[in-house]
């Protein structure tokens, strides 16, 4: 893409030239014209590249489009990747190759041991990360049955060690609601069921300290035309159903709640807030106009951290939406949406396809997916953000596929968090990081779980557009500390390691 631009730029460089010198002589203005129309041409083939490119078989990827989870397994700098049944090792951004067979996965570091370990929700299993690629299955207490599409980790009772806070799904066949279930982390050693509770269908669970009370809160996406759930942790992992009093229930006039499949945290207007998009299935049947896919905008301390239902914000309408899942593709500094879909083939012969929405600044999308070049995906619940190259793009996967992003040109960074195993969780699950430039807070959280049983790549990253210059950064741990870091280049990875203070 670069050889392109540039010699595209070469192009219009030379046809300016020509253009002052035609000027200058007073040639015949038809021929400027005619040159003037080719440096628009020019410009504009270059502006409809393709954001991404399918690397899948040159990678040696050969996956399905059941969830996935970008990790780094052995701590040298390269995510690596849980999907289909298996852990892909990356091999310095050039290609993958499987090395161990872990059921479908979220992860972090649950004995505090310097290795990141897997959580399979589907199969209620935890495997411990031995180093060297190999994993061996942890004992866990007896749990009542149960069935799960999602599961998110955080340090909910503040011990420093990661818990998990595993969703319950449903036997639709049997009228049953499976219970969802909070297994408390017992410093690294085991763990014991705290919670196990039938309250309503879940699909994507994902954890947020959205009122930046120094405790994670977790979200709970209902299926069914059930109301979304609102976790409000008190600190200790004794959680209260908050989600009316908060305003998220993600619903429209007339019914309880939406189909929701998945959800997803991000500050999408840059106020340094983390605002909450809620997806929503909307079927086409005689139950009336079905509750779309929304946004709603946190309001801060001001209004004591309530949301405010924006609506769809340019979400256009598809039958399946599945899970979302956020990550700023082009680097201008808003996180971007993308979508996927459940059906082909929807009601009435209609076609529903994954689609990528870019975030236009201020609560508004656009749908870009054609352009962007990840267009026709099949359906799936496959979606996941990485910068598996190290190049400071965010790739995505989704549908079975890798898309690597080629966007260059902006500005960018890259920040890993690492907690001191003591009063941070290692994998520090539950920082958030801001950079203020101007009137923009840029503000990104450490996630392990996202949309339905999907985890993006726990290093924070940061488009800064045409930002020039280095930024400074605050930390907030999830121990409440705080952290300044100034002057942090551009451009480049970094890693902070939470160190008490003295």
């Amino acid at each position: 893409m670069q050889s392109s631009i540039m010699q595209s730029s070469i192009m219009q460089s030379s046809i300016m030239q020509s253009f002052r010198w035609l000027v200058d002589a007073r040639r015949d203005t038809a021929l400027v014209a005619i040159l003037l129309t080719t440096v628009l041409v020019a410009s504009r083939v270059s502006a409809q590249t393709p954001a991404f490119k399918d690397v899948t078989g040159v990678t040696g990827l050969k996956i399905s489009t059941d969830a996935a989870c970008w990790v780094d397994l052995d701590n040298d700098g390269w995510v690596d990747l849980c999907v289909s049944g298996g852990v892909w090792k990356n091999h310095e951004g050039q290609k993958f190759t499987r090395v161990a067979d872990v059921p479908t996965s979220v992860a972090a570091d649950f004995d505090n041991d310097g290795l990141v370990d897997l959580f399979s929700w589907a199969a209620r299993r935890l495997y411990h990360n031995d180093g060297e690629m190999k994993f061996s299955p942890v004992t866990l207490p007896e749990l009542p049955p149960s069935v799960s599409r999602g599961a998110c980790w955080g340090d909910f009772n503040g011990d420093g060690f990661a818990d998990l806070f595993v969703g319950g799904y449903e036997d639709w066949g049997k009228g049953i609601t499976w219970p969802f279930q909070i297994l408390i982390n017992e410093k690294g050693k085991s763990f014991k069921l705290a919670r196990s509770e039938s309250v309503l269908r879940a699909r994507g669970v994902t954890a947020c300290d959205f009122d930046q009370d120094g405790d994670l809160d977790v979200y709970v996406s209902n299926y069914r035309l059930q109301p979304n759930l609102l976790w409000l942790n008190d600190g200790k992992a004794a959680f209260k159903e908050s989600a009316k009093q908060f305003g998220v229930v993600a619903t429209s006039a007339g019914f309880g709640g939406g189909h929701s499949i998945g959800s997803a945290w991000g500050d999408f207007n840059n106020d340094g807030l983390i605002d909450l998009f809620a997806g929503n299935f909307a079927h086409v049947d005689g139950r009336g106009d079905q509750p779309k896919s929304r946004f709603l905008q946190n309001l801060g301390p001001e209004k004591a951290y309530q949301f405010k239902d924006l609506g769809t914000c340019g979400v256009h309408y598809q039958e399946s939406y599945a899970t979302p899942s956020v990550g700023d593709y082009d680097n201008d500094g808003n996180l971007d949406v993308f979508f996927t879909t459940v059906y082909g083939t929807a009601s009435f012969g209609r076609k529903n396809n994954p689609v990528l929405f870019r975030n236009n600044g201020q609560f508004q999308v656009t749908d870009v997916t054609a352009a962007a070049g990840v267009a026709g995906l099949p359906p799936t619940y496959q979606s996941a953000w990485a910068d598996y190259n190290n190049d400071g793009a965010l790739d995505l996967l989704s549908g079975g596929k890798l898309f690597q992003n080629t966007i260059r040109g902006k500005a960018w960074l890259e920040i890993r968090l690492r907690g001191d195993g003591i009063t941070v969780n290692r994998s520090a699950v539950g920082a958030q990081v801001r950079i203020k430039i101007g009137e923009q807070i840029y503000t990104r959280q450490v996630e392990a779980g996202t949309g339905e049983g999907n985890q993006n790549d726990s290093r924070l990253h940061f488009g800064l557009g045409s930002h020039q210059g280095p930024v400074s950064l605050e930390i907030l741990w999830p121990n409440k500390s705080q952290q300044v870091v100034q002057n942090v280049p551009t451009g480049q990875v970094v890693s902070y390691t939470f160190v008490p203070a003295q």
